[in-house]
């Protein structure tokens, strides 16, 4: 090709930037080559039909309402077009998904029916006949994986705190439940159910969810570093437990919206996608109309995904984790948060992110562009701050030694230096060194478990990495230390208050989901 070039040109200018051209063209497909793959493409607002004026007030509703973001991610025709993390939480962080977890279970599902490894009408019996009860009632032997699936496995009361709590052998006392309805006729959210689609995936396929998805999803879609809680058997949760990225839970969606198509390869087929995304039983039949109008949970429930307004779809976790699929809008919606009230958040897509989609490009608005990516930059959770107290150093160095109590603390100790506290917690036998700064955050990791909603149940949380954590500290008040210890890995945050009274110490626990409730209290006496 060189040689050609000269002979046209016969020149060595010509020659040199020729092979300049040539050190760029590999230059760049070096780069090109050497991006993550995994990474979703990234484009404008504007260039796919949304006003950034309108998701910066989005953003601004957001940042004024009851609703504690974490993270929120937009994708329009299959490219991200908004994208923000409140600080402390990042784009490199996990997040615990809670019930978006069982999307990922029926997604397990629909890829051992398509390989032929089971059926949706297969009946659930069959696959666990050494725990089945001594009587096996004719409403049991009904259940089937597509009644799992449905939420309408027939049992009522939910099971699962009875199964996951008391329980080591979740499959037979899932199976000993009485099964009061008829499989099929009635929803009721069961978490239990869920698991028991992990546990017939894991069955028919000999390796846990987590493994049988990875070849089949996670690694086309590049979905890396996840984890997924197991029970004591060693099959994962199934209903509960996963944790993904952000950008993890938009690419899940994206998979949905483009009917199991990534790439050009078809890796779901699009008749799982349809069989799962479609409406199978309805929550509450007898609601009036009003009742249903307003709420995004009565739309009917499909397969462990929940059908919403606007002839949307969305995987849904506790305390606001969503996928929202909105199939009319070609767009995806990934938010991670806690919330009191999921309602009231997913109304704030409704209201200010759905009008704002339009059939065709806008005009480039780079002023409004730069408004809305400067403040998506800044987004930060409030950090508590207060007055400096003369008992840092009165306190640094010293250890409290606790009275017995229920939650087994034994001691805690503090060490002030250059506007951080160091406590040291000791707990049962273990001990615990976490971190807090004054006025910021101070990041590390721990063993020590968090807020949890699942906290009762068995096994929780055995086998995870150290949990990435993030501390601040203030003083209320001269006498009373508050230290908040940021889960950033989950919805959650612990707060502790430290009440100081000459030589006595008196710790408060708070949980983040039971606002103003002591979760517990101990009282301890300076060490000598």
């Amino acid at each position: 090709m060189m040689i050609l070039y000269y002979n046209n040109y016969h020149s060595k200018t010509a020659l040199k930037k020729l092979l300049f051209f040539i050190a760029l063209l590999l230059i760049f497909t070096f780069f090109h080559c050497a991006q993550k793959p995994s990474s979703l493409p990234r484009s404008t607002p504007e260039a796919e039909g949304v006003s950034s004026t309108a998701l910066e007030r989005f953003i601004d509703a957001v940042c004024n309402s009851e609703h504690e973001f974490h993270s929120f991610m937009l994708l329009r025709h299959g490219k991200v077009i908004a994208e923000c993390w409140w600080n402390p939480y990042r784009p490199d962080l996990k997040h615990t998904l809670y019930s978006a977890s069982k999307s990922f279970t029926a997604t397990a599902v629909g890829f051992a029916v398509s390989e032929n490894k089971l059926s949706v009408k297969d009946k659930v019996i069959s696959f666990f006949p050494e725990d089945l009860p001594d009587t096996v009632s004719t409403n049991l032997s009904e259940m089937s994986v597509a009644d799992l699936l449905s939420m309408s496995a027939g049992q009522q009361p939910d099971p699962t705190y009875e199964v996951a709590a008391k329980h080591d052998n979740w499959i037979k006392a899932f199976l000993s439940t009485p099964v009061i309805h008829e499989p099929g006729t009635r929803f009721l959210y069961n978490s239990a159910a869920t698991f028991m689609l992990s546990a017939i995936v894991q069955t028919v396929n000999g390796e846990k969810v987590i493994d049988y998805l990875t070849p089949r999803l996670f690694e086309p879609l590049g979905i890396e570093e996840i984890d997924w809680e197991t029970n004591p058997s060693g099959m994962n949760t199934g209903g509960w437990g996963l944790r993904v990225k952000t950008e993890d839970m938009a690419k899940f969606g994206q998979l949905f919206l483009q009917k199991g198509m990534w790439q050009g390869k078809q890796i779901l087929p699009a008749l799982w996608i349809e069989e799962a995304s479609s409406i199978k039983i309805e929550q509450a039949p007898d609601a009036t109309q009003a009742r249903k109008d307003s709420s995004d949970w009565l739309q009917g429930y499909c397969y462990q995904m929940w059908h919403s307004r606007h002839n949307s779809f969305r995987a849904d976790g506790a305390f606001g984790q969503f996928i929202l699929i909105l199939p009319e809008e070609d767009a995806v919606i990934a938010i991670t948060a806690e919330t009191p009230d999921m309602q009231s958040e997913i109304n704030l897509v409704w209201n200010y992110i759905l009008p704002a989609f339009d059939v065709v490009p806008l005009p480039a608005d780079e002023d409004a562009l730069k408004k809305l990516t400067d403040k998506m930059a800044a987004l930060a959770l409030p950090i508590p701050k207060g007055e400096k107290s003369p008992m840092e150093s009165t306190l640094s160095g010293k250890t409290f030694d606790f009275e017995t109590n229920a939650n087994e603390i034994k001691c805690a100790g503090f060490t002030f230096e250059n506007g951080s506290c160091q406590l040291a917690l000791t707990i049962n036998s273990t001990a615990y060194g976490l971190l807090f700064g004054s006025g910021r955050w101070l990041y590390g990791e721990t063993t020590k478990f968090g807020p949890y909603l699942a906290g009762a149940f068995r096994n929780n949380r055995v086998g995870l990495p150290p949990f990435k954590v993030a501390g601040s500290y203030y003083w209320s008040d001269p006498n009373t230390l508050v230290l908040t210890l940021r889960y950033i890995e989950s919805p959650h945050t612990e707060t502790i208050q430290c009440r100081f009274e000459q030589e006595k110490l008196i710790m408060d626990f708070e949980e983040s989901f039971r606002a103003g409730q002591k979760v517990m209290t101990c009282a301890g006496q300076m060490r000598k």
